[in-house]
């Protein structure tokens, strides 16, 4: 078996990342899943969270993304991660985290029911409270 395997992530903004890993692990909606090479195939959606990885360089450099919504797909020789957003864990930013969460509760909150899309607010929510939790897991302060 095989020591590494190919990672390519993509948001539909960019692609953030391909090269060749030993280890992934991403949010998918029932849990975390831990991947190797070699993993069984899949394909399972995502829900807003931390994706880590560790590369298959000398270092064995860890990298951390935020990742909300899209699909993880393992083939035998390629994990790929299509995101419906993804950032890198410099780019998170605390203010503007509690900021979305701020709003998203605000409007869940004080508006029309008819009016309100919840499930898409309770996404922005979702995904708020994730990042939050990822910067502070990070030891991220910005």
């Amino acid at each position: 078996m095989s020591s590494s395997t190919k990672l390519n992530v993509v948001s539909a903004e960019e692609e953030l990342f391909c090269g060749d890993i030993e280890k992934v692990v991403a949010p998918g909606m029932m849990g975390d899943l831990g991947i190797l090479p070699g993993h069984t195939q899949l394909i399972t959606t995502l829900r807003s969270g931390e994706l880590r990885y560790i590369m298959a360089d000398e270092d064995k450099t860890e990298v951390s993304l935020f990742v909300a919504g899209g699909i993880l797909e393992v083939q035998p020789h390629l994990i790929s991660v299509l995101a419906d957003t993804a950032l890198r864990a410099e780019d998170l930013d605390a203010e503007r985290a509690n900021n979305a969460m701020q709003r998203a509760k605000d409007a869940l909150q004080g508006k029309d029911p008819k009016d309100l899309n919840y499930e898409a607010l309770q996404t922005e929510l979702d995904a708020a409270k994730a990042q939050i939790e990822m910067i502070h897991r990070i030891g991220k302060n910005r």
